[in-house]
């Protein structure tokens, strides 16, 4: 092996490093990897001119990942005409990448032998994204189009939960019995050319098929061919039963650095495996849609039907209404003393809107601690003390800038010290809230990132026109 020095030839010449320039130009991706507006205008007209040769040019070049991209931002109307004139580019791959919307229009118009021969050529997983979400009926004509065996591992996934390891693993995977050795385990995977080709790890199972350690393929090419496999092995292993929800099997991927893992069944049978690569687009996905059921803007995919859409937020919107008019109706009590002190008006939507913000922070901090699994009966009561003193702590800050804001302004004693209080007693009630209701939302199995926003304005709201309506009226009236 030849050493690097300060004479070592560089890993790429001037000319090919041009090349390199040359070609990534003519992928139509910029910078970041995102295709040029102009890129995807010369392929929609070459489409709309009817030139499929020149379309299918000037794609050929992109990778899968990215074909998905250009199909997306594709108009609708006009995704079918693209995808019939890139013909084969648009493969087995390409439909895994694209959004489930985008993939469903696609595949609506496509043979079932067609759809079937795609889910042949993928992963397991992959192949199971793409028939799971299909009518009954359209599933069915897929699954009867395809080889007995690629159905039989099909059939399998779908039979598991949606967002279960079940439906996210790989069926195709590297399992040996400890009594081999190294050599002959190195035999076995060069001689066998069915094996899948993408593993890290080769699963060691003992007469019954279940699991009892896992090897690392560095080890396997490192060590002598004499070794066995019993010897060379790592019997600690973190195995994922097969109805495990998805997002704590991406928690379990976080927190032990996986790469891989084998998924078992209820009697502890080797059935599968999942890789990191699955795991990290599934904590992209959660995280994403726990942010936007906060919201109440449902899935927030810009390629959802526009009718679809509306009925997902109007409903929260509805609901939010409500809320607001309890609120509303808080103020209604207090129609005299406003009467009094017309700056009451000016100044409570202060009190509300400064609890709702920290509430809103408070309940954003713990509904990604409950996602996470971080919150637990253990540390319950500890986490409510300690956000309570983070809101008391914030609250009287804020009450007296605001007081002494307020008197600035107003020049008057008594208002600014009811306003800082009302501040000081909305922020503590809002900490409060931000933890309480999540979490009994959660104890109560009620998703909190899909409600909890909803009753923490509400409570922020109603009580801060209280608490300073109140105090207006003992001590200003």
């Amino acid at each position: 092996m030849s050493e690097r020095g300060d004479t070592a030839e560089p890993l790429v010449h001037g000319e090919e490093f041009d090349d390199i320039l040359i070609d990534q130009a003519e992928t139509g991706l910029d910078e970041d990897d995102r295709l040029k507006p102009e890129f995807l205008t010369a392929v929609l007209d070459a489409v709309e001119d009817g030139d499929s040769e020149a379309a299918r040019d000037l794609v050929s070049p992109l990778h899968p990942a990215d074909i998905a991209d250009l199909l997306e931002l594709t108009p609708s109307e006009r995704r079918g005409a693209v995808a019939a004139a890139l013909g084969d580019l648009v493969g087995a791959e390409v439909l895994s990448e694209l959004n489930d919307y985008v993939r469903d229009d696609l595949i609506g118009a496509l043979a079932p032998e067609q759809v079937a021969e795609f889910a042949a050529e993928l992963d397991t997983d992959d192949a199971v994204a793409i028939i799971e979400d299909m009518e009954e009926a359209d599933q069915q004509a897929v699954l009867d189009a395809m080889e007995p065996e690629d159905r039989a591992a099909i059939q399998s996934a779908l039979s598991y939960p949606e967002e279960s390891a079940g439906r996210l693993m790989q069926r195709d995977l590297v399992a040996v019995p400890e009594h081999m050795t190294v050599g002959q385990v190195i035999d076995y995977l060069r001689d066998n050319q069915d094996l899948t080709r993408d593993f890290w790890e080769i699963f060691v199972v003992d007469a019954a098929h279940k699991p009892i350690g896992t090897c690392q393929l560095s080890w396997v090419l490192t060590c002598p061919r004499g070794i066995a496999m019993a010897d060379l092995m790592k019997r600690e292993q973190t195995l994922i039963p097969v109805d495990m929800d998805q997002e704590e099997v991406a928690l379990r991927f976080q927190k032990y650095a996986l790469i891989s893992a084998a998924v078992v069944d209820g009697s502890g049978r080797l059935v599968g495996m999942i890789t990191v690569d699955d795991v990290v687009h599934i904590i992209s996905e959660e995280a994403g849609e726990d942010i936007l059921r906060l919201s109440g803007a449902g899935e927030g995919d810009i390629n959802q039907p526009i009718l679809m859409t509306v009925r997902t937020r109007l409903v929260w919107l509805v609901v939010n209404l409500g809320t607001a008019m309890i609120a509303a109706s808080v103020v209604g009590l207090f129609e005299n003393t406003i009467e009094h002190l017309a700056l009451l008006a000016a100044l409570m939507g202060i009190v509300s809107g400064m609890g709702g913000n920290a509430g809103t922070q408070t309940l954003a901090v713990m509904v990604r601690a409950i996602a996470t699994n971080q919150v637990t009966s253990s540390n319950t009561m500890r986490m409510i003390g300690r956000e309570f003193r983070i809101a008391a702590t914030n609250g009287s800050v804020l009450g007296v800038l605001i007081g002494i804001g307020s008197y600035l302004v107003y020049g008057q004693l008594g208002l600014s010290l009811v306003f800082a209080a009302a501040i000081l007693i909305n922020n503590m009630v809002a900490g409060l809230a931000g933890v309480l209701i999540p979490v009994t939302l959660d104890r109560s199995n009620i998703d909190p990132a899909v409600s909890s926003a909803v009753f923490v304005t509400m409570m922020t709201d109603s009580l801060g026109f209280f608490t300073f309506l109140g105090l207006a009226t003992i001590f200003l009236t």
